[in-house]
C-alpha cells in the first residue's frame, strides 16, 4: 500500500510540474494534477475491459491485433 501511495504522489507531482512548466499557472497545474488521475482511473477501467475480451478470445484461438486466427 505504501508503494501505491508513493506512486500516487509521484504521479501528482509529475502532472503538476508538466502543466505548470507549460502554463506557468499554479491553479491550472493543480487542477490538472487532481483531474488527470481521476480520468486515468476511468480509462484504466475500460482498458481492462478490452484486455478481458482479448484474453477470452485466446481460449478459442490465437489473437493478432484483435483478429482471431484459427488453425
Amino acid at each position: 500500500m505504501i508503494k501505491t501511495i508513493s506512486f500516487g504522489i509521484v504521479h501528482f507531482a509529475v502532472a503538476f510540474a508538466v502543466v505548470f512548466a507549460l502554463t506557468g499557472s499554479l491553479v491550472i497545474g493543480g487542477l490538472v494534477a487532481l483531474i488527470e488521475p481521476l480520468v486515468n482511473t476511468f480509462a484504466y477501467h475500460f482498458h481492462e475491459k478490452v484486455w478481458e475480451r482479448i484474453r477470452s478470445r485466446t481460449t478459442t484461438g490465437n489473437v493478432v491485433l484483435g483478429t482471431v486466427l484459427t488453425r
